[in-house]
């Protein structure tokens, strides 16, 4: 008896390697913002696709790795949020400066990572993550009709960003 047409199925992926540290402070208004302190981030990411030919949807090893590789971008870094309208990031000699308010926060260039991000806040770390994902080549490569990306910061705090083509 020939098989049925493949059928839409969703993929999880959360591995151990799909998370990151790092220090930030969140901003609530142009003189008010958190300490800076850590979090470990966890990254989770689902797709819907169609089960091919071969009885897999796509080698998997492959959007788990870009997750990984960007993961291991922010490890062990200061996020700093390079759009925010409340700070101005100035780099000095051997300093990335950062003024807030009052304050002048002077970081190493190489423990700081600047993203393209209003806050530091799990819903700005899930928009900004899905949109480096799929921006590439690679991941439009993949047969995917539909992907989320959930960033948490503990088992109580999370967002989630989607996709579709």
């Amino acid at each position: 008896m020939p098989r049925s047409p493949a059928k839409q199925v969703w993929l999880e992926f959360h591995k151990e390697a799909h998370h990151f540290s790092c220090a930030h402070f969140t901003i609530f208004s142009a003189t008010e913002r958190e300490n800076l302190h850590g979090h470990n981030y966890f990254v989770r990411a689902r797709a819907q696709t169609s089960i091919a030919d071969t009885g897999l949807c796509f080698d998997y090893n492959e959007l788990k790795q870009m997750i990984e590789d960007i993961c291991d971008s922010l490890d062990e870094t200061t996020l700093v949020p390079a759009l925010s309208p409340y700070l101005s990031i100035r780099h000095e000699s051997d300093y990335v400066c950062v003024d807030f308010a009052d304050e002048t926060m002077k970081f190493l260039p190489r423990d700081v990572k600047e993203l393209d991000i209003r806050n530091v806040s799990v819903e700005e770390l899930a928009n900004w993550f899905i949109t480096k994902l799929t921006s590439t080549t690679k991941f439009q490569s993949l047969s995917i009709v539909r992907f989320e990306l959930s960033v948490s910061s503990g088992p109580s705090e999370s967002a989630t960003a989607t996709w579709t083509p």
